[in-house]
């Protein structure tokens, strides 16, 4: 019995059959809600399994839950969003969530967090990169005549979420391969980023209004855009942790 269930990769049945056929005939259960549970506890081990390896694959910085942020800083409008956008309908849509707002007001948290409830409710693809990082990954893979390969592998995710667009410079020829990917995945897969530069200033990040214009429209065209006008979360901790002066 255990070879064939190992044969036929059923761990959960295997650790669970004798213990539960022990208990069917103190409860003088069926046979058919025997292997009704059995098969229960299979797929409730599997999909545990799966969302384990999507949140290990994701890349994402599991401490920054939903869990450990403060929603009660957010204005009542945003947390009304946070709320419908956890349900992970505007991926099914393949709409982009874009997240603005000054350095140290929870960005990278907060769309973090949703992206983490996005795979573990609904078990969705995820693959979470700062963005200078990835610009180096294109860059490379584009030297290397590869970047048709890794722009298919992106587009095999159903969220490609990018950090920090605009916090770091880059040069011309970094932002064309960013624009590339935001073009290959435009209408074929949810982009969540984050950027502490309004569009307004957007031609900074990708150096002249032709492409600006164009990476911008591809963004918005189909997209919830959250602003977190709020104060920084980083400078209230100081200033609450900070020693008073001397009188």
């Amino acid at each position: 019995m255990m070879a064939l269930l190992r044969e036929l990769h059923l761990p959960t049945f295997r650790e669970c059959f004798e213990e539960l056929a022990q208990r069917a005939v103190q409860e003088t259960a069926s046979y058919e809600q025997y292997l009704l549970e059995l098969a229960e506890r299979e797929c409730q081990a599997r999909r545990a399994n799966r969302i384990e390896r999507l949140l290990r694959d994701s890349r994402l910085p599991l401490e920054k839950d939903l869990a450990s942020f403060d929603m009660g800083r957010l204005p009542a409008k945003v947390a009304r969003q946070v709320r419908t956008l956890v349900e992970g309908s505007f991926v099914d849509r393949r709409e982009n969530l874009l997240m603005f707002g000054k350095t140290g007001t929870g960005k990278t948290h907060l769309l973090s967090a949703i992206a983490q409830e996005l795979i573990r409710s609904g078990g969705r693809t995820v693959t979470a990169w700062k963005c200078a990082l990835l610009v180096q990954e294109l860059l490379v893979a584009k030297r290397d005549l590869k970047l048709s390969r890794v722009l298919k592998r992106f587009s095999k995710y159903e969220v490609l979420l990018i950090d920090d667009i605009g916090y770091v410079q880059q040069n011309r020829e970094e932002m064309e391969v960013l624009f590339t990917l935001l073009a290959e995945r435009y209408e074929r897969g949810t982009v969540m980023l984050t950027s502490n530069l309004p569009f307004s200033k957007w031609e900074a990040i990708f150096k002249d209004p032709m492409t600006t214009a164009a990476a911008i429209d591809r963004l918005v065209h189909h997209s919830v855009i959250l602003e977190l006008n709020i104060p920084s979360y980083r400078l209230e901790e100081a200033k609450r942790t900070k020693p008073p002066e001397a009188a």
